[in-house]
């Protein structure tokens, strides 16, 4: 077993958690007021983005016209604070996390070997044991390992390493997002001071508005008609015409993870270790702040997950 796991597994267990794939849909503390709204964004269309190996079409990437917003929250996890502002340049993102077949197109063009597939395992909860395990033969393709079914589709890949993400990023011609560039999209560009991309409320009468945990973890309640992984968009969209920002599946920034300036957090930076964002569809120790706008975790960069994968974004010319 590689060294970092129990290490990831840690971090997951009090600031992620997670599994992915399967599993179709049967029948989403307050944020700090933001002081004032430097811009809005909107989905504007964009006709043909031409990138490293492909085109891009406009319903696959959101424009964001960037600007300032008020990064953080002082109500959230310690590691959220202090709020500071931050400007971000225009920028494209993927209205979706990327999808199984969207990965299976660049892994048929390169011939990548994921990570997982190099080692041999990757990291899954399992629900019988309730424990985390590498498991064996647990890749993209086969998130509960060779025994278990395909992935699907439509749902968002997983067991993607921090590399394979910018493997795949790189190849499409695009980036990883910086963190700042992430909640600010979550945000829809706006200080509005709500806590989730969607709203203030994870549900109304019933109704879900991310794929998130429900009921402990040794008895999952899949309220919201999930218990893993959902299809990209599942859930609709944000303010801005993105969706899947909160729940579903933590996903990769181009970022060390590192305290923001100011704070009182000590902690060692280490240039392996990446921020993840959005939570996930699985159980959380920090609940409702882990899928929050501005609930922020880590991982290194080599580690897989059944919970974690990614989207892109890319600079306007």
């Amino acid at each position: 077993m590689r060294q970092l796991f129990y290490f990831t597994v840690l971090l997951i267990i009090t600031a992620c958690s997670g599994q992915s794939s399967q599993k179709e849909k049967s029948t989403g503390g307050e944020q700090q007021n933001a002081t004032r709204v430097q811009t809005e964004t909107a989905p504007k269309k964009n006709k043909e983005i031409v990138t490293g190996e492909k085109k891009v079409s406009e319903s696959e990437m959101i424009f964001l016209e960037g600007g300032t917003f008020m990064m953080g929250s002082e109500d959230g996890l310690p590691n959220e604070r202090p709020v500071h502002e931050k400007k971000v340049d225009p920028f494209y993102m993927d209205k979706s996390p990327v999808t199984a077949a969207q990965f299976r197109e660049f892994i048929e063009a390169t011939g990548h070997k994921t990570e997982a597939e190099k080692f041999g395992d990757s990291g899954v909860f399992n629900l019988d044991k309730q424990a985390w395990e590498l498991l064996p033969g647990a890749t993209w393709q086969k998130p509960f390992g060779p025994a278990g079914p395909m992935a699907e589709d439509s749902h968002p890949v997983t067991h993607v390493s921090w590399n394979d993400a910018m493997a795949y990023a790189s190849w499409a011609g695009k980036r990883l997002p910086t963190e700042a560039e992430w909640e600010f999209a979550a945000r829809s560009g706006k200080n509005s001071g709500q806590k989730f991309s969607w709203g203030n409320e994870i549900s109304v009468n019933g109704q879900y508005f991310a794929n998130t945990w429900q009921g402990p973890i040794n008895a999952p309640e899949t309220k919201d008609g999930y218990l893993f992984t959902s299809p990209v968009g599942a859930f609709g969209e944000n303010e801005a015409g993105l969706t899947d920002m909160g729940g579903n599946v933590w996903q990769w920034c181009a970022d060390i993870y590192k305290p923001y300036p100011g704070s009182s957090e000590s902690y060692p930076v280490q240039s392996n270790v990446k921020v993840i964002r959005g939570g996930s569809f699985f159980f959380d120790q920090n609940g409702e702040d882990s899928f929050s706008v501005s609930g922020r975790s880590m991982n290194s960069h080599e580690t897989s997950l059944f919970n974690t994968g990614f989207r892109c974004t890319k600079d306007v010319k």
